[in-house]
């Protein structure tokens, strides 16, 4: 598994009973997780609660006053958290070991190619954790995204990680629709990754459903690779895709590539108990040195 273990501002306190308790910076939140199937222990004291209705959605419960957004840290990243009315901060956590693992590919493409830039395409980037990770590493970053106001947010994130002069370019569109235009362009990328919902809409109406889109937008992905890239990184929270389903997926696209494939699930520790909380899973091909 791998394991995001190096957070400093935030940690899952506790969880269970389909909850988890977690701190945000000095703000402890409880929100719904399904795979938190064991009892909690004992009635978590919380500044802020995310109720589900039965009737889709919810709503927050504030037990205190929080101001509507603050900021945690990474490493020497800086976040904007803000609770939003489908019960996500703006961040997901467990992804920093992801960051970790493509700013070490970045910084060591770098070292081998000094006077190359290392250029990365981030879809369905949401509000930037890996665009402000890979672009505090020196790399030049498209980040794509369907959702306007996601994309506004990521900007706010990589201003507040005093990065906004580095060479970051964010374009509102369908990621397959963008995918397929940089292939017409003959634009390439020495790491792409990708972090696809299990269904939505693109600005135009587009339909998205991970279990028939993926494939395709991973096999035309591949193409933009250049013949020095570094990574290719699929993430997926979709319940039920098994870590082996990224590993034949990426083993079938890049066949021709070498390399090598490995795919996890991804994980959160918690402090009680020293349990870990699945997150869902992430498959990984990197070229092997020379």
């Amino acid at each position: 598994m791998y394991t995001a273990s190096e957070w400093k501002d935030y940690e899952i306190i506790d969880a269970g009973g389909g909850d988890k308790l977690e701190r945000w910076g000095s703000v402890t939140l409880l929100r719904p997780d399904p795979q938190a199937v064991w009892p909690m222990a004992g009635a978590p004291d919380v500044d802020a609660r995310y109720i589900r209705s039965n009737t889709g959605g919810g709503h927050w419960e504030y037990r205190r006053t929080l101001p509507e957004a603050w900021n945690v840290r990474y490493r020497d990243l800086r976040f904007i958290v803000r609770p939003t009315g489908f019960k996500h901060t703006g961040l997901f956590p467990e992804q920093a070991v992801n960051w970790d693992y493509m700013r070490s590919g970045c910084a060591a493409f770098k070292k081998a190619h000094p006077d190359k830039p290392f250029r990365v395409l981030n879809l369905f980037a949401y509000t930037g954790g890996a665009t402000c990770a890979l672009a505090a590493e020196g790399a030049e970053v498209v980040h794509v995204d369907a959702a306007k106001s996601i994309v506004q947010w990521a900007k706010q994130n990589l201003s507040e990680c005093g990065l906004e002069s580095r060479p970051v370019r964010f374009i509102v569109d369908d990621c397959m629709k963008f995918v397929l235009r940089e292939a017409r362009r003959g634009h390439f990328y020495e790491g792409i990754l990708m972090d696809p919902p299990s269904y939505g809409r693109g600005p135009d109406g587009e339909m998205w459903r991970i279990e028939t889109g993926l494939y395709p937008l991973v096999e035309a992905a591949v193409r933009l690779l250049s013949p020095d890239a570094a990574f290719f990184l699929i993430n997926s929270y979709t319940t039920g895709l098994a870590p082996t389903v990224l590993t034949d997926v990426l083993k079938v696209a890049l066949a021709d590539r070498g390399g090598r494939v490995e795919s996890q699930e991804v994980g959160l520790p918690i402090t009680r108990g020293g349990l870990i909380l699945p997150c869902g899973a992430t498959g990984r091909w990197e070229r092997l040195p020379d």
